[in-house]
């Protein structure tokens, strides 16, 4: 999946993860496992998604499941990027 190479850089600059964002994989968990990752960096996470894919991101798009882990949120961007 070409997308995950793409979040992992989007969330190392987002969150400012530095070298930590190098070890993500699909299976890495994200919210409530990276304390960078609060609500504002969600809101913020959420922007820079749009942008890069160019996206629209519904309120009722958004759960916690999308955000569980690196592979959750991309298969999430898949699932609008087919749309």
């Amino acid at each position: 999946m070409q997308a995950i190479e793409e979040l992992k850089s989007i969330l190392t600059e987002t969150l400012n993860l530095g070298e930590r964002g190098k070890s993500l994989s699909a299976h890495s968990p994200l919210l409530g496992s990276l304390p960078e990752l609060d609500s504002m960096a969600v809101i913020h996470l959420i922007t820079a998604l749009e942008d890069r894919f160019g996206i629209s991101v519904h309120d009722d798009d958004i759960s916690a499941s999308t955000f569980e882990t690196l592979g959750s949120l991309a298969a999430f961007v898949d699932g609008k990027l087919a749309q």
